[in-house]
Parts: C-alpha cells; structure tokens; sequence
C-alpha cells in the first residue's frame, strides 16, 4: 500500500497536475489566438469593453439567474464555491506547497474546512439528483453532467474521512489512496471535459462579442456561398 501511496502523490500527481496546467495553457492560448484572428478580419474593431465585462462578472456570479430555477442555481452556487475555496485554502494542502515549492498562503479553519466540504458533497449529490428529475435541464443533460459531479465529490468525502476517523469505516490508507487517486484523476479530466471553463468561463463573453463583427466583406461572401449575389435585399 506505501508503494501505491508513493507514486499516487509522487510520480502520478506531477504528471497529474502538469497535464492539467498544459491542458488549460492550451485551451487558452487556441481560444486567445481565434479572438485575435476574428478581430484582425472584423469590420467594427471597436468592442463594449464595459458589457463585456459586466456579462463576465454575472456569469461568474449568476445570483440574477436565480429566479427560474432558485433551488438548481443555489445550489450550483454553493457547489461552486465550495469546490474552489476548499482545495486551494486547505491548512493541510498549503503545507504540501510549502514544503515542496516554499510558497504559502492564508488557510482557513478546519471547522470551515469540514462546512465547506460536507457542503461540496450534499450540493454535489443534490445537483445530481435536480438536474434528473427536473425535465428542462435533464433533456439538455449529458453523462458528464451527472458523473462529474460526483466525481468531484470523491477526493471531499475521502478527504473528510480521513480528518475525521471516528467517522472513517475504512483503513486509512485506502482512503487516502481513492483520495489521491480520484484527485489525480480529476486533474487530468479538467482539460478534457466541461470543467475546463475554470479557465476559459472569462473569455466566453468576449469570443460571443467578437463572434458578431463580421468582416467587411461577410455579406457579399455570404450571399456568393449561397448562389444569391444578385437577389434583392
């Protein structure tokens, strides 16, 4: 079990992590070189620099969206915001950056540690169970949609169980291996599936401004593919 331990938070998280840092760098770096080609060709070079950002920061922070459906977006909220302070902010995660790269930061409490992460799982679990029995997000719904979640809401509950062993059925050495293991694996399915938008949610609005400025000459061009050059306006 050392063995497996070792290489779970050794040789496997290296390439873990480095695949989803390159991944991201990626998605970026395509994503930045398409807005810059699409508004080298665009007509109207001049963008709502203000609208685009004001679109950002609510879809960042969609509390305007709640009125539909203000249990699924609650709950994505907080789901959310659980799922990035927990891991970044972790007193015990800090000190594994600290040792290896010798940067550190604030921590929070492990009593808000335990809140936040009890409330990743029960969210993600109720997002589940909301996007299944509700009819307008279920036929929108993909595997992904109800496999990541859970997924993400693994390396929370092994992680808790492993701060709090009176609670903990199993040995503490599998659980921090499916904690290790299901962590690792999420950071190689970050680059390749939806959760990529941790990076790329603040270019969306800017790709769907850019997407509208057409080149100069799109109309005519347009018309021509169509076999309609000459048909009245």
């Amino acid at each position: 079990m050392q063995s497996w331990l070792e290489f779970a938070r050794g040789p496997l998280f290296l390439f873990a992590f480095s695949f989803m840092v390159l991944g991201l760098l990626r998605h970026l770096l395509i994503t930045s070189w398409q807005v810059f080609a699409a508004m080298r060709r665009a007509g109207d070079k001049n963008l709502p620099y203000k609208k685009i950002l004001v679109s950002t920061l609510k879809w960042l922070f969609p509390l305007s969206k709640i009125g539909d459906q203000i249990l699924f977006s609650l709950t994505s909220i907080l789901f959310h915001i659980a799922i990035i302070i927990v891991p970044i902010f972790l007193a015990g995660h800090i000190a594994l950056w600290e040792s290896g790269f010798g940067v550190s930061w604030i921590a929070i409490s492990n009593k808000t540690a335990d809140i936040l992460t009890l409330l990743a799982i029960v969210s993600a679990v109720a997002l589940v169970l909301q996007r299944a029995t509700a009819k307008a997000t279920r036929s929108l719904s993909r595997f992904q949609d109800y496999a990541l979640p859970l997924l993400i809401a693994i390396p929370f509950l092994s992680g808790y169980l492993m701060t709090h062993p009176a609670s903990n059925p199993f040995p503490y050495d599998a659980t921090f291996l499916v904690h290790l293991l299901s962590a690792n694996l999420l950071f190689i399915l970050i680059p390749l599936t939806k959760l990529s938008h941790m990076i790329l949610l603040p270019e969306v609005q800017l790709v769907s401004e850019v997407a509208w400025h057409w080149p100069e000459d799109a109309g005519s061009r347009v018309a021509a593919t169509l076999g309609k050059e000459n048909a009245p306006i």
